[in-house]
This record gives structure tokens, sequence and C-alpha cells, in this order.
């Protein structure tokens, strides 16, 4: 048994020892800042309400997933949050149950509304994928601030850029942009892979997914400019970091995060209201402060915050989208040449 699968069957026995305990609902989403605020101050209300206790099960996308699967056919997790590409992969393994019809997602954008996931999970908030730069010593060096997806590989920053690599959905947008950018596209990918190469590669002191890492990368310096989120960019600037991200003039792509009841598991009233939930503007304006833009369209800022996440339809609109099916279907084979070609 997994430590989760342990940890679920102690639950269980405690549970059963009270009549009148409450149901216990599991979310599973992402560690981090976002971990604490859903703990903090978007769970508590929510468990008040509906008199249930929420389990927070933290994790990135890809384990998320793992989890999922291990677990079909005796589903411990109820919910689960995770990013876009790995949302339509659960999808199509038959891990997600289909959503509920409420009127709240009349208010969703389409990008992010069921009917994009096949009516089996929602967007609660968009990330736009682009340009992080340290302002300060883009300052100092005499540079212009960046405007364009082609400024990653201008000479002047060679060993100072970062990305993760396409394991992670930043690096994979990246990889997506140079290949339309040169004639290709997520069924001509080879464009982008030979920019890469050729371009970027030269200039990346780091292939990285870690997070913690990359800020520690800006902090010191060694990293002044980089493909980042701006979910990331916000949380790295309030740690009084000079950073801004940048929109690139052939456009963000827009990251979604999403969520899904999981299917068959043992708490669907609770689960379809706990993601009800997530879309009300309340709570999408609380995502919002961590650079999530809402993805339901009335949702208010105010102007400061709005400046620093995708927000209102005009932005949105601009945002450029992929197309998972495609990507899914040939990743594990990019994956491979990434790795034997250009992290070597």
């Amino acid at each position: 048994m997994t430590r989760l699968g342990t940890a679920f069957f102690c639950t269980a026995i405690a549970i059963s020892s009270s009549a009148f305990a409450k149901p216990t609902l599991y979310v599973a989403g992402y560690g981090g800042s976002f971990q604490v605020m859903m703990q903090k101050s978007i769970i508590p209300p929510f468990e008040a309400k509906n008199n249930v206790k929420v389990v927070y099960v933290p994790g990135r996308s890809v384990e998320t997933v793992a989890k999922l699967q291990a677990q079909k056919g005796n589903e411990e997790i109820n919910v689960a949050i995770v990013d876009d590409g790995p949302m339509y992969q659960a999808v199509q393994y038959g891990l997600c149950g289909p959503l509920a019809n409420a009127p709240i997602y009349e208010d969703i954008y389409k990008a992010a509304a069921p009917a994009a996931f096949g009516g089996k999970a929602v967007g609660i908030g968009l990330v736009a994928t682009g340009i992080v730069y340290n302002t300060k010593i883009f300052k100092e060096k005499g540079w212009a601030p960046p405007t364009s997806w082609k400024d990653l590989t201008d000479p002047k920053f060679k060993q100072r850029v970062a990305s993760s690599p396409i394991s992670g959905t930043y690096g994979l947008h990246a990889l997506v942009m140079f290949a339309r950018m040169n004639g290709g596209g997520e069924n001509n990918i080879q464009p982008g892979f030979k920019a890469i190469r050729k371009k970027l590669a030269p200039n990346v002191f780091a292939w990285t997914s870690n997070n913690q890492q990359l800020e520690s990368m800006f902090q010191s310096g060694d990293v002044v400019i980089a493909v980042w989120g701006t979910v990331r960019a916000t949380e790295l600037e309030k740690t009084g970091v000079p950073v801004k991200f940048v929109y690139p003039k052939e456009g963000a792509v827009a990251l979604t995060a999403a969520v899904c009841p999981v299917v068959h598991n043992k708490q669907p009233q609770l689960s379809q209201a706990f993601i009800q939930y997530l879309m009300s503007t309340k709570v999408q304006a609380e995502l919002a402060t961590l650079g999530f833009g809402p993805t339901n369209s009335k949702t208010k800022l105010s102007d400061k915050l709005a400046a620093e996440v995708p927000y209102g339809t005009e932005k949105i609109s601009k945002l450029k989208t992929v197309n998972w099916n495609v990507i899914n279907k040939h990743r594990a084979a990019w994956t491979d040449e990434w790795n034997r070609t250009v992290e070597r």
C-alpha cells in the first residue's frame, strides 16, 4: 500500500469510529503558495458551509495524474487540480467524471469552459507563458526590455537565460512558439527543435522546472531572462526581486490551471460543489493575487492586479493556445529527441 493509501486507510478507520464524523473530501493540487492559500483562506469557508473536512494533497501535475492512474478502480482523491496538458491526459485516460450542469459555467471564458475539456473539467485560472526579465540588471546594462521570443536568442544573453525543458509546460510552450515562428507548429515540430538547438540552447544557463531553483538564479543574477509564467513572476516580484513579465509580440501562450471531479469518487456531490465554489468570483479574485487570471468573466480586480495577470476579454483573446491532443500524442517522442539533441 502506498503512503497516501495508508493515510486514507487510517483516516477511514478514524471516521468509522464516530457516527457523527464529518465527510472528508480529498483535493489534490499544486504545492507552494497555492497550497498555502487553499488551506488558509479558500478551503475553510467551504468546510464551514458544507460541514465537511477537506484534506489537501499537494503535488506537481504529473504526479497527481500518476496518483489518479494508480488509484483507478479504487479512487481515493475526489477532486484534482492540474495544468491543462496533464488534464487533457487525465480526461483521455478516463480519470475524470462529467461536470454537473451549473449556471456559473455560463460565465467562464470559452478557452477555459467545460466544453474545452469534453465536459469533464474546467479552468480555474489562466497563466500566460512568456518572458520574465531582471529590470535592475537590464537598466544597469542599458539593455532595452525584451519584446519578442527571439530576444531570448540574443548573443548578449549567452549563459544568462533559463527555461524549463519540455517536461515542463513553460518549456513545451517555448518549443511550440519557436516552431510556429519558423514555419512549423504542433504538426511540424522540427523547426522548433532546430531553432532551440542552434539559437536558444547556447544562451541557456540552466534547463530547470524547479521554480525555487530558478528564483535563486534570478536572485543571484546568474539568470537575467527566462521563459516563465505570470504566476511565477508575480510570486518572485513579491519577494523583492526586480522582475517583470513580458507578453511577447508574437503572443504569450495560455496555460490553464484546471480542475475535475475524479471518476467514481466517493463524494460526488461535494466534489461538484467544491469545483463550482472554485469558480465563484470571490475565489477567482483570491487566486488572481497568486498570478492566476480569472476564468470567470464576471470577476472584478483592482487596476494594479488586473495589470499583473491575464485579465479581461481583450488581453485573454490575444493569448495563444496549443493543441494538446496533438502534443500529448507525440510528447514521449519529443521528450526523447529533446534529451538526445538539446540537453546532451
